[in-house]
Protein backbone atom coordinates (compact mmCIF):
# COMPACT_ATOMS: atom_id res chain seq x y z
CA UNK A 1 0.00 0.00 0.00
CA UNK A 2 1.57 3.63 -0.48
CA UNK A 3 2.95 5.34 2.10
CA UNK A 4 2.39 9.18 3.41
CA UNK A 5 5.28 11.40 3.95
CA UNK A 6 5.39 13.41 7.38
CA UNK A 7 2.68 16.53 6.77
CA UNK A 8 5.79 18.50 5.73
CA UNK A 9 9.28 17.96 5.16
CA UNK A 10 12.05 20.19 5.89
CA UNK A 11 16.03 19.42 4.30
CA UNK A 12 18.89 20.89 4.19
CA UNK A 13 20.65 20.80 0.67
CA UNK A 14 24.40 19.64 1.42
CA UNK A 15 27.30 18.90 -0.89
CA UNK A 16 25.54 15.83 -2.28
CA UNK A 17 22.95 18.23 -3.92
CA UNK A 18 24.57 21.23 -4.80
CA UNK A 19 23.98 22.64 -7.75
CA UNK A 20 21.30 20.00 -8.88
CA UNK A 21 17.76 20.89 -10.40
CA UNK A 22 15.32 21.32 -8.39
CA UNK A 23 12.92 19.17 -9.76
CA UNK A 24 15.78 15.75 -10.35
CA UNK A 25 16.32 16.27 -6.64
CA UNK A 26 12.93 16.17 -5.64
CA UNK A 27 12.44 13.09 -8.48
CA UNK A 28 15.29 10.56 -6.68
CA UNK A 29 13.64 11.77 -2.97
CA UNK A 30 10.21 10.94 -3.94
CA UNK A 31 11.09 7.68 -6.37
CA UNK A 32 8.13 5.86 -6.71
CA UNK A 33 6.20 9.02 -6.89
CA UNK A 34 5.10 9.62 -10.68
CA UNK A 35 6.73 12.29 -12.38
CA UNK A 36 3.36 14.56 -13.18
CA UNK A 37 2.36 14.54 -9.76
CA UNK A 38 6.22 15.44 -8.58
CA UNK A 39 5.71 18.69 -11.41
CA UNK A 40 2.88 19.74 -10.46
CA UNK A 41 3.32 19.95 -6.53
CA UNK A 42 6.21 22.08 -7.92
CA UNK A 43 4.31 24.50 -10.32
CA UNK A 44 1.36 24.78 -7.62
CA UNK A 45 4.16 26.32 -5.01
CA UNK A 46 3.82 23.33 -2.29
CA UNK A 47 7.59 22.54 -2.82
CA UNK A 48 9.32 26.08 -1.54
CA UNK A 49 13.39 26.94 -1.54
CA UNK A 50 14.21 29.57 1.31
CA UNK A 51 10.62 29.50 2.01
CA UNK A 52 9.90 31.47 -1.75
CA UNK A 53 8.36 29.52 -4.72
CA UNK A 54 10.93 27.87 -7.02
CA UNK A 55 10.81 26.28 -10.66
CA UNK A 56 11.75 23.30 -12.03
CA UNK A 57 15.10 24.19 -13.16
CA UNK A 58 16.09 25.97 -9.90
CA UNK A 59 19.21 25.26 -8.63
CA UNK A 60 19.93 24.07 -5.32
CA UNK A 61 22.97 25.46 -3.65
CA UNK A 62 24.59 24.13 0.00
CA UNK A 63 22.80 25.34 2.73
CA UNK A 64 19.59 26.43 1.16
CA UNK A 65 16.26 24.95 2.76
CA UNK A 66 13.73 22.77 0.61
CA UNK A 67 10.14 22.15 2.15
CA UNK A 68 8.70 19.33 0.70
CA UNK A 69 4.67 18.77 0.84
CA UNK A 70 3.02 15.60 1.83
CA UNK A 71 3.09 12.86 -0.98
CA UNK A 72 2.07 9.58 -1.33
CA UNK A 73 5.36 7.31 -1.49
CA UNK A 74 5.00 3.69 -3.13
CA UNK A 75 5.75 1.07 0.22
CA UNK A 76 9.08 -0.49 -0.74
CA UNK A 77 9.48 -2.54 2.57
CA UNK A 78 9.26 -5.59 0.44
CA UNK A 79 11.95 -5.14 -2.38
CA UNK A 80 14.99 -6.83 -1.61
CA UNK A 81 18.15 -4.27 -0.69
CA UNK A 82 20.87 -4.11 -2.32
CA UNK A 83 24.24 -6.51 -0.89
CA UNK A 84 26.89 -3.88 -0.64
CA UNK A 85 29.61 -4.89 -2.86
CA UNK A 86 32.82 -3.45 -3.77
CA UNK A 87 34.29 -3.78 -7.62
CA UNK A 88 37.82 -3.56 -8.74
CA UNK A 89 39.29 -0.23 -8.99
CA UNK A 90 41.06 0.75 -11.33
CA UNK A 91 41.58 4.61 -9.70
CA UNK A 92 39.88 6.58 -7.08
CA UNK A 93 40.70 10.24 -5.82
CA UNK A 94 38.14 12.64 -3.75
CA UNK A 95 36.66 13.67 -7.25
CA UNK A 96 35.57 10.13 -8.72
CA UNK A 97 36.19 6.29 -8.83
CA UNK A 98 36.99 4.34 -11.82
CA UNK A 99 35.82 0.56 -11.26
CA UNK A 100 36.37 -2.62 -13.82
CA UNK A 101 32.53 -3.82 -14.11
CA UNK A 102 32.28 -7.41 -14.59
CA UNK A 103 29.82 -9.05 -17.17
CA UNK A 104 26.34 -9.81 -16.10
CA UNK A 105 26.12 -6.69 -13.54
CA UNK A 106 23.87 -3.96 -14.28
CA UNK A 107 24.96 -0.47 -13.79
CA UNK A 108 21.87 0.71 -12.16
CA UNK A 109 18.76 -1.34 -10.90
CA UNK A 110 15.15 -0.85 -12.99
CA UNK A 111 13.51 -2.77 -16.30
CA UNK A 112 13.22 -5.75 -13.73
CA UNK A 113 16.90 -5.55 -12.05
CA UNK A 114 16.17 -4.86 -8.65
CA UNK A 115 19.96 -3.00 -8.14
CA UNK A 116 23.33 -3.05 -9.67
CA UNK A 117 26.90 -1.41 -9.64
CA UNK A 118 25.55 1.80 -8.23
CA UNK A 119 23.38 1.05 -5.43
CA UNK A 120 25.62 -2.07 -4.08
CA UNK A 121 28.87 0.41 -3.88
CA UNK A 122 26.74 3.15 -2.38
CA UNK A 123 25.54 0.41 0.22
CA UNK A 124 29.39 -1.22 0.41
CA UNK A 125 30.53 3.21 1.21
CA UNK A 126 27.46 4.16 3.41
CA UNK A 127 30.14 7.22 4.59
CA UNK A 128 29.80 8.54 0.88
CA UNK A 129 27.71 11.93 0.89
CA UNK A 130 27.99 11.48 -3.27
CA UNK A 131 28.05 8.25 -5.69
CA UNK A 132 26.71 8.94 -8.71
CA UNK A 133 27.42 7.26 -12.04
CA UNK A 134 29.27 9.30 -14.96
CA UNK A 135 28.03 7.22 -17.96
CA UNK A 136 26.66 3.67 -18.40
CA UNK A 137 27.64 0.09 -19.92
CA UNK A 138 25.13 -2.76 -20.59
CA UNK A 139 24.98 -5.49 -18.52
CA UNK A 140 26.88 -7.73 -20.84
CA UNK A 141 29.82 -5.82 -21.42
CA UNK A 142 32.61 -5.86 -18.59
CA UNK A 143 35.02 -2.70 -18.17
CA UNK A 144 35.57 0.38 -17.44
CA UNK A 145 32.86 2.64 -15.28
CA UNK A 146 33.39 5.74 -14.16
CA UNK A 147 31.82 7.42 -10.72
CA UNK A 148 31.65 10.73 -9.34
CA UNK A 149 32.32 11.49 -6.19
CA UNK A 150 31.34 15.08 -6.30
CA UNK A 151 28.45 16.98 -8.16
CA UNK A 152 31.17 19.34 -9.65
CA UNK A 153 32.93 16.20 -11.10
CA UNK A 154 29.77 14.58 -12.59
CA UNK A 155 28.98 17.86 -14.35
CA UNK A 156 32.01 18.26 -15.48
CA UNK A 157 32.64 14.66 -16.84
CA UNK A 158 29.06 14.60 -18.41
CA UNK A 159 29.81 17.33 -20.08
CA UNK A 160 32.77 15.95 -21.50
CA UNK A 161 30.97 12.69 -22.36
CA UNK A 162 28.27 14.63 -24.31
CA UNK A 163 30.58 16.90 -26.24
CA UNK A 164 32.80 13.96 -27.20
CA UNK A 165 36.04 14.96 -25.67
CA UNK A 166 36.48 11.64 -23.87
CA UNK A 167 38.29 8.54 -25.38
CA UNK A 168 36.09 4.88 -25.28
CA UNK A 169 37.78 2.29 -26.61
CA UNK A 170 36.28 -1.04 -26.45
CA UNK A 171 37.67 -4.84 -27.59
CA UNK A 172 35.62 -6.72 -29.55
CA UNK A 173 35.68 -10.45 -31.26
CA UNK A 174 33.71 -10.24 -33.96
CA UNK A 175 32.89 -13.14 -36.08
CA UNK A 176 34.86 -13.50 -40.06
CA UNK A 177 37.90 -11.59 -41.30
CA UNK A 178 37.34 -7.53 -40.98
CA UNK A 179 38.07 -5.81 -44.25
CA UNK A 180 40.89 -3.41 -43.49
CA UNK A 181 39.31 -0.38 -45.29
CA UNK A 182 36.36 -0.45 -42.72
CA UNK A 183 37.65 1.96 -40.19
CA UNK A 184 34.50 4.12 -40.16
CA UNK A 185 31.00 2.95 -39.45
CA UNK A 186 28.33 6.21 -39.96
CA UNK A 187 24.82 4.39 -40.01
CA UNK A 188 22.00 6.03 -38.08
CA UNK A 189 20.86 3.70 -34.94
CA UNK A 190 16.70 3.96 -33.75
CA UNK A 191 15.45 2.25 -30.48
CA UNK A 192 12.43 0.38 -30.71
CA UNK A 193 10.27 -2.35 -28.23
CA UNK A 194 9.61 -5.71 -29.46
CA UNK A 195 6.48 -7.36 -28.66
CA UNK A 196 7.51 -8.69 -26.23
CA UNK A 197 8.36 -5.36 -24.39
CA UNK A 198 12.11 -5.63 -24.73
CA UNK A 199 14.14 -2.57 -25.90
CA UNK A 200 16.15 -3.14 -28.93
CA UNK A 201 18.13 -1.00 -31.66
CA UNK A 202 18.43 -1.12 -35.12
CA UNK A 203 19.65 0.67 -38.06
CA UNK A 204 17.60 3.31 -40.11
CA UNK A 205 17.21 5.77 -42.34
CA UNK A 206 18.72 9.43 -41.23
CA UNK A 207 14.89 10.64 -40.74
CA UNK A 208 13.97 8.32 -38.00
CA UNK A 209 17.34 7.31 -36.22
CA UNK A 210 19.87 9.68 -34.53
CA UNK A 211 23.44 9.64 -36.21
CA UNK A 212 25.77 6.88 -34.54
CA UNK A 213 29.53 6.90 -35.41
CA UNK A 214 31.85 4.09 -34.78
CA UNK A 215 35.94 4.00 -35.63
CA UNK A 216 37.06 0.22 -36.27
CA UNK A 217 40.94 -0.91 -36.21
CA UNK A 218 42.00 -4.17 -36.13
CA UNK A 219 43.91 -5.53 -33.20
CA UNK A 220 44.68 -9.19 -34.41
CA UNK A 221 43.30 -11.44 -36.69
CA UNK A 222 41.81 -15.18 -36.03
CA UNK A 223 41.20 -18.04 -38.00
CA UNK A 224 37.07 -17.38 -38.14
CA UNK A 225 37.76 -14.35 -36.08
CA UNK A 226 38.94 -10.74 -35.67
CA UNK A 227 39.97 -9.06 -32.69
CA UNK A 228 38.98 -5.26 -33.09
CA UNK A 229 39.84 -2.16 -30.93
CA UNK A 230 36.54 0.02 -31.44
CA UNK A 231 36.09 4.09 -30.48
CA UNK A 232 32.46 5.30 -30.47
CA UNK A 233 32.48 8.92 -31.05
CA UNK A 234 28.30 8.79 -29.61
CA UNK A 235 27.29 6.88 -27.23
CA UNK A 236 24.39 5.16 -28.57
CA UNK A 237 22.06 2.67 -26.80
CA UNK A 238 24.16 -1.11 -28.09
CA UNK A 239 26.13 1.05 -30.81
CA UNK A 240 28.89 -0.95 -31.13
CA UNK A 241 26.54 -4.35 -31.37
CA UNK A 242 24.31 -3.34 -33.70
CA UNK A 243 27.02 -1.47 -36.15
CA UNK A 244 29.52 -3.99 -35.90
CA UNK A 245 26.41 -6.89 -36.74
CA UNK A 246 25.09 -4.34 -39.34
CA UNK A 247 28.90 -4.64 -41.24
CA UNK A 248 28.36 -8.51 -41.26
CA UNK A 249 30.74 -9.43 -38.27
CA UNK A 250 28.56 -9.68 -35.09
CA UNK A 251 30.46 -9.68 -31.51
CA UNK A 252 30.96 -13.34 -30.86
CA UNK A 253 28.40 -14.13 -28.03
CA UNK A 254 26.05 -11.43 -28.47
CA UNK A 255 22.73 -13.48 -27.64
CA UNK A 256 20.48 -9.56 -29.02
CA UNK A 257 22.10 -9.44 -32.14
CA UNK A 258 24.62 -12.13 -32.97
CA UNK A 259 24.95 -14.70 -34.81
CA UNK A 260 22.80 -17.63 -32.75
CA UNK A 261 24.28 -20.69 -34.12
CA UNK A 262 28.08 -19.85 -33.93
CA UNK A 263 26.88 -18.72 -30.47
CA UNK A 264 25.18 -22.06 -29.61
CA UNK A 265 28.47 -23.48 -31.04
CA UNK A 266 31.04 -21.90 -28.57
CA UNK A 267 28.48 -22.39 -25.52
CA UNK A 268 28.79 -25.81 -26.11
CA UNK A 269 32.18 -25.79 -27.00
CA UNK A 270 31.73 -27.09 -30.64
CA UNK A 271 33.35 -24.26 -32.36
CA UNK A 272 36.64 -24.66 -30.67
CA UNK A 273 36.73 -28.26 -29.18
CA UNK A 274 37.96 -28.14 -25.32
CA UNK A 275 36.89 -24.73 -24.43
CA UNK A 276 33.41 -23.19 -23.87
CA UNK A 277 32.41 -19.56 -24.12
CA UNK A 278 29.05 -18.21 -23.46
CA UNK A 279 28.85 -14.89 -23.29
CA UNK A 280 29.50 -11.72 -24.98
CA UNK A 281 32.81 -10.98 -26.27
CA UNK A 282 32.84 -6.82 -25.32
CA UNK A 283 35.63 -5.04 -23.03
CA UNK A 284 35.59 -1.30 -22.24
CA UNK A 285 39.13 -1.60 -21.89
CA UNK A 286 40.61 2.33 -22.43
CA UNK A 287 38.92 5.38 -21.15
CA UNK A 288 40.71 8.96 -21.78
CA UNK A 289 39.39 11.86 -20.45
CA UNK A 290 40.32 15.34 -18.46
CA UNK A 291 40.18 15.65 -14.72
CA UNK A 292 37.17 17.58 -13.42
CA UNK A 293 39.40 19.46 -10.91
CA UNK A 294 43.10 19.70 -12.44
CA UNK A 295 42.19 19.38 -15.69
CA UNK A 296 45.31 16.43 -16.18
CA UNK A 297 44.65 14.65 -19.17
CA UNK A 298 43.89 10.72 -17.67
CA UNK A 299 43.88 7.61 -18.94
CA UNK A 300 43.00 4.17 -17.81
CA UNK A 301 42.78 0.90 -18.65
CA UNK A 302 41.56 -2.64 -17.93
CA UNK A 303 42.99 -5.35 -18.89
CA UNK A 304 41.10 -8.47 -20.52
CA UNK A 305 39.46 -10.67 -18.14
CA UNK A 306 40.66 -14.02 -17.73
CA UNK A 307 38.23 -15.64 -19.89
CA UNK A 308 38.58 -13.60 -22.99
CA UNK A 309 42.37 -14.12 -22.70
CA UNK A 310 41.99 -17.71 -22.63
CA UNK A 311 39.62 -18.14 -25.18
CA UNK A 312 42.47 -15.49 -27.62
CA UNK A 313 45.02 -18.61 -26.65
CA UNK A 314 42.99 -21.38 -28.34
CA UNK A 315 41.92 -19.49 -31.38
CA UNK A 316 43.89 -20.62 -34.47
CA UNK A 317 45.95 -17.94 -36.08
Amino acid sequence: MPQATPAVTRLRIDEGADGQRLDNFLLKLLKGVPKTHVYRVIRSGEVRVNKGRAAADTRLAIGDEVRVPPVRLADRSAEPAAPPREFPVVYEDDQLVAVDKPAGVAVHGGSGVSFGVIEQLRQARPQARFLELVHRLDKETSGLLLLAKKRSALTALQDQFRSRETGKTYAALVQGAWPASKKVIDVPLHKFLTAEGERRVRTSDPEQGRRSITLVKVAKRFAGFTLLDVTIKTGRTHQIRVHLAHEGHPIAGDEKYGDFALNKALARGEALPGRRFDRMFLHARLLRFEHPASGETIELEAPLPSDFQALLEVLPS
